[in-house]
């Protein structure tokens, strides 16, 4: 099985498990494995072996097509990757309002899954609560203006600033320009604890 396939698997069932609200330890109670193996596969540490896989996906309620719907190899080889806008697909990554996800690439480079995405923040987006994620994270500003609240100091981003640092770190987001914002979003996921 290729990285990438193996990747998008391992982030389907994280990104299907917080859309559903259910705990990682809930999800494993319903697979009937354990809290530690659910977390090394979203984390992209393991392979699930089929038995497992399925109990996974019917745990989330979920038949095997509708998983692996927008789940396929990589047709070659190749190198070089050119990926048209048309091509950008939705992302669900959090219910704060005017936030604006679409997955650009997800991929494995050098045994670390990273994650390419554009995110669009409305006019007057904020979030209501600070968030942390497993993974280094690059923002590079590409229109608008925003304040990013890293635990307590403010970060002003105007167009063409970028801004790196360790997700595990409390952050929020708020567009506090007078126009839509845009993001070049880049998560690079943190595999050992």
């Amino acid at each position: 099985m290729e990285d990438d396939i193996i990747l998008k698997i391992s982030y389907r069932i994280k990104e299907i498990r917080k859309e559903k609200n259910i705990t990682i330890q809930e999800l494993a109670d319903r697979a009937g494995v354990s809290k530690g193996l659910i977390s090394q596969i979203e984390n992209n540490r393991t392979i699930p072996s089929l038995p497992v896989l399925m109990n996974i996906v019917h745990s989330l309620k979920l038949d095997l097509t509708g998983f692996f719907k927008d789940i396929s190899p990589a047709n070659s080889p190749e190198k070089v990757f050119v990926i048209r806008a048309a091509d950008y697909k939705p992302l669900k990554k959090e219910t704060a309002k005017g936030f604006n996800y679409q997955r650009i690439l997800a991929r494995n480079i050098h045994g670390g899954p990273v994650d390419f995405v554009l995110l669009e923040l409305k006019k007057g987006a904020r979030r209501n609560k600070m968030v942390t994620t497993d993974a280094f994270e690059y923002k590079y500003l590409i229109k608008g203006k925003v304040d990013y609240l890293i635990e307590d100091k403010n970060y002003i981003l105007e167009e063409g600033d970028s801004i790196f640092f360790d997700g595990r770190l409390g952050h929020n987001l708020s567009n506090v320009g007078d126009s839509d914002a845009i993001m070049l979003v880049v998560y690079y996921f943190i595999t050992n604890d």
